[in-house]
């Protein structure tokens, strides 16, 4: 199936996202999840790797294996990120080899200790380019892009930002997804200011829901995302008792989506974090109904 079928003609696009566990114990743990989110009938689960690409073959080896077990179309994250465009594109055929369908197509965060990206020698500056490259060289690989419903940090505009998203949809990015947000406002503005600049791929807001107030204080100080009081209001309700902290990312979390459904997006990304809980109770309270059941 190519990959804007999962989101036209009435389907609807659920995917959840893996990255490569460190530890034969936590990788255990990810594939009970994969086991355990697979009864929600996805239609794709992608997988990231480690900072630079210290981890791809690890990513190449769970998406094979999640394809071998379910049948299921798997998405590799790519990004620009210490790679000439000779070593992404022998990345692009191990994927293709291996039974990847899609690439999240990214330019990546500068490494550790940079505080501005810088292609090497021989790479790719934008993600546009790798895009554009993935479109032209491997025509059989579905293309996910990235959103940014609060605008990426580095931009210089919320326009610029737009601008920069329509050219990788025009080298060939078919499906945007988005950076998480906890606020719809935001990403009800951002559906809407794409519409005005044209561009029309479908766009899939990504979720990740938060079950502890540590992971609140992490996303404020990594991600960046703005925290709406309803959200942090009631993990502070909850105190330090981490089943009410469950509970409270949960409700939320399921009136986030349940909202975003009811506005009619094709489809749902959920960044699971490789542990399902949260996820399979917010996908029950919505109404998707787990196989069988």
């Amino acid at each position: 199936m190519a990959l804007l079928d999962a989101y036209t003609e009435g389907r609807f696009g659920l995917s959840f996202e893996l990255f490569p566990p460190k530890t034969a114990e936590s990788e255990a743990t990810m594939w009970t999840t994969v086991d355990d989110l697979m009864a929600f009938g996805p239609s794709m689960i992608t997988c990231t790797y480690g900072a630079g690409g210290s981890t791809r073959d690890k990513t190449l080896d769970i998406v094979e294996e999640v394809a071998r077990r379910h049948q299921l179309p798997v998405a590799s994250h790519l990004t620009c990120v210490g790679s000439t465009t000779d070593e992404l594109r022998a990345y692009l055929r191990a994927a293709i080899d291996r039974g990847v369908s899609a690439i999240v197509a990214l330019r990546g965060d500068p490494p550790k200790g940079e505080t501005a990206f810088q292609p090497v020698e021989g790479g790719f500056r934008y993600a546009s380019e790798l895009v554009a490259m993935i479109r032209g060289e491997f025509p059989e690989l579905g293309i996910l892009v990235a959103g940014y419903p609060e605008t990426h940090q580095e931009a210089i505009s919320p326009e610029a930002d737009l601008e920069n998203l329509k050219r990788k949809c025009d080298a060939g990015g078919d499906v945007i997804v988005t950076q998480l947000f906890y606020d719809n406002a935001d990403f009800f503005r951002f559906r809407d200011a794409c519409d005005r600049h044209g561009i029309s791929a479908p766009i899939v807001p990504g979720i990740m829901p938060v079950t502890n107030y540590g992971q609140v204080k992490r996303i404020a100080s990594l991600c960046k995302a703005r925290l709406p009081d309803s959200f942090t209001q009631g993990f502070e309700a909850a105190g330090d008792d981490t089943d009410a902290q469950f509970e409270a990312g949960v409700a939320f979390a399921t009136q986030q989506v349940r909202e975003l459904l009811d506005a009619g997006v094709p489809g749902i990304h959920f960044y699971v974090l490789n542990r399902s809980p949260a996820t399979s109770r917010v996908l029950e309270q919505v109404g998707r109904a787990r196989a069988g059941a």
